[in-house]
């Protein structure tokens, strides 16, 4: 009986199946249950644990650079080479990155991004993407500047008021002087002229307030995070180094532009460098230290997140980026 039964099941399944073509069943199309629109963002931000130390990077968005036009020291030939060894046109959708640094006791924004100043054309995200990663403007406690061009320092303000009420800006002694000197503006070359009042607009709520500090070149800032200073892409670019339990991170700020260029030849410079030999020299000093040393390096306009290490390559470096972890 049993088997008699199993068979007759078998049967009337079969026949079953048969008969959905003719019904229009099987082939019919599936009805969607919702016009899910299209996201198109990203979460722009991204996490580690350097020991102690919580690291986040935070995407300002992107902003598109012609190469071809923007970097000095080569040929539009060498840069197409390059970037087409890397899948890419000269025409390169940069990252802006920015990161904070949690040491338990102090939120630590290391670069403000743009702000508004690209207006649609890039950046202006970094509020979004700090609020995605679970902190608001409010609780960041410093802003610590690599330098004061404005895709670094242009989002700390925003209509003249400070975006981060509690925090202290700092930044190089030299940096603050030179930028926030009329006279300087008018020796310098009118691609610079700019950033004299985009800097001035950036510090100035900050600087009424008895919030913006400098320091001199290097030096111990907070506990396990101290500045050093870079000279050469602009008179004060500063590297913060922060370590915990014998890890160490350098933030880089532009000491590169163009990853898939100078990294394989760091003696191409940009035109925004003040002093294009001296970012270059130092530029070829630093790359050799990272690929030696194997800390952690991270680079405002290296491909978001921007984390990662440094190796020595047969001609030039490569870059490693982090490996994605979950921290804990």
């Amino acid at each position: 009986m049993p088997a008699l039964t199993t068979t007759l099941l078998r049967s009337a399944l079969i026949a079953a199946l048969s008969a959905l073509p003719a019904a229009g069943l099987a082939l019919a199309p599936q009805a969607a249950q919702a016009a899910a629109p299209q996201v198109k963002t990203q979460s722009g931000f991204y996490r580690m644990m350097l020991g102690d130390f919580e690291i986040t990077a935070l995407s300002d968005g992107t902003v598109t650079l012609p190469l071809d036009k923007l970097l000095t020291d080569t040929t539009p030939e060498r840069i197409r080479s390059l970037q087409a060894r890397a899948e890419l046109g000269s025409q390169v959708e940069t990252s802006i990155n920015a990161f904070l640094i949690n040491t338990g006791k102090q939120l630590l924004l290391v670069d403000a991004g743009a702000g508004r100043l690209f207006g649609e054309n890039g950046g202006g995200r970094l509020l979004a993407s700090l609020q995605a990663a679970g902190y608001r403007a409010e609780d960041v406690d410093a802003v610590l500047l690599t330098h004061v061009h404005g895709d670094h320092s242009g989002g700390l303000t925003v209509d003249g008021k400070a975006v981060f009420p509690n925090a202290t800006v700092y930044t190089d002694q030299h940096e603050a002087q030179f930028w926030l000197d009329p006279a300087n503006a008018a020796k310098s070359a009118e691609r610079h002229r700019h950033a004299f009042l985009e800097a001035s607009a950036a510090l100035a709520p900050y600087a009424a307030a008895g919030r913006l500090k400098t320091f001199a070149g290097d030096a111990e800032l907070f506990p396990g995070v101290r500045s050093v200073a870079v000279p050469g892409h602009t008179p004060g670019h500063t590297f913060y180094v922060v370590e915990s339990r014998d890890q160490q991170l350098q933030f880089w700020g532009d000491t590169v532009h163009a990853q898939h260029v100078q990294l394989p030849d760091p003696a191409v410079t940009v035109l925004f460098d003040i002093d294009s030999p001296a970012a270059a020299k130092q530029r070829k000093r630093v790359f050799a230290d990272a690929a030696a040393k194997h800390y952690w390096v991270a680079a405002a306009h290296i491909a978001f997140p921007g984390i990662g290490h440094l190796r020595k390559e047969a001609t030039g470096f490569g870059w490693v980026p982090a490996n994605y972890s979950i921290p804990r």
